[in-house]
């Protein structure tokens, strides 16, 4: 197997993709991996896109991606709609709880998946992203490959507030007839998205302090709770588990958010799904 400790790559502080969500909840999703790579550690270098087999890929620096991931065809392939993209965040989860930090990231096309507002305030005080179904949207999201143990550290930061569900390659478009892959995993919200006054789900992935700006606008409870601004918002649900609890009761009495509308899984379980290949998305 390749070392992946050699000092190939560039640092995410390098790159400008350092900033970790949780640690600055302003900055909330981050900055997504701009480029199919693989992050080891504080590290990312290069994958060359392409299509499958996955293993064959080729790492910057030489070699192929399976000689880095010795143990790829049993990793859990998972989908990002929120920080999970970031490659500071997905790092910092890993390195939390002392594990390793080796994860292939590739920013794939798929279909039928909107972007939303989980409508709910996490623990680091930002509100996060959720997918929605929406059989119209195509898009980029990034798709991680997570050992067992990664698997159940990114786990606990999202239960109970997410769902992790299985679905099917074919119906996401992730990949061409005969790379077809078993599907991807992706985490859905348990309490709905939020919605703008017309109705329509709020975009996720932007802005969050004009996100956070525009919930206390429309809610004099938020703003007793949270206000009278963004920065007031993370810093006092960050410190308070029940003013977390208390805004995410006032999106749902208020009217600010849907209900969870996801299908159901076409799995409860949580076997190792296998990629034998993907559709790489363009990038720059």
């Amino acid at each position: 197997m390749t070392d992946p400790s050699a000092p190939l790559g560039r640092t995410l502080a390098e790159l400008g993709l350092a900033t970790v969500p949780f640690e600055e909840p302003l900055t909330y999703p981050g900055r997504p991996v701009p480029w199919p790579a693989l992050l080891v550690g504080e590290r990312l270098l290069r994958v060359e896109p392409g299509p499958g087999p996955l293993g064959a890929l080729r790492v910057e620096g030489g070699g192929r991606l399976d000689g880095y991931v010795d143990d790829l065809d049993r990793r859990h392939p998972v989908l990002a709609v929120g920080s999970n993209a970031s490659p500071a965040q997905v790092a910092y989860k890993l390195a939390r709880d002392r594990l390793s930090g080796v994860v292939p990231m590739l920013p794939v096309t798929v279909r039928g998946i909107g972007v939303g507002c989980s409508a709910h305030v996490g623990r680091a005080g930002y509100v996060a992203a959720a997918p929605y179904p929406d059989p119209e949207a195509t898009r980029t999201l990034v798709l991680s490959w997570l050992d067992d143990a990664q698997l159940a550290a990114v786990d606990a930061t999202e239960v109970p507030n997410y769902r992790r569900r299985l679905l099917s390659a074919a119906a996401l478009g992730l990949a061409p007839p005969g790379l077809a892959p078993a599907g991807a995993w992706l985490y859905t919200g348990e309490r709905g998205v939020l919605v703008g006054p017309g109705g329509r789900p709020l975009p996720g992935g932007g802005d969050q302090g004009a996100l956070l700006a525009g919930l206390l606008a429309r809610s004099a409870r938020l703003r007793a709770l949270l206000g009278p601004d963004a920065r007031s918002w993370v810093r006092t649900a960050r410190a308070d588990a029940a003013v977390r609890a208390e805004a995410t009761r006032v999106f749902a009495d208020e009217a600010l958010a849907t209900a969870p509308t996801w299908p159901e899984p076409s799995s409860r379980g949580y076997p190792p799904n296998p990629y034998g290949g993907v559709s790489t998305a363009p990038t720059s």
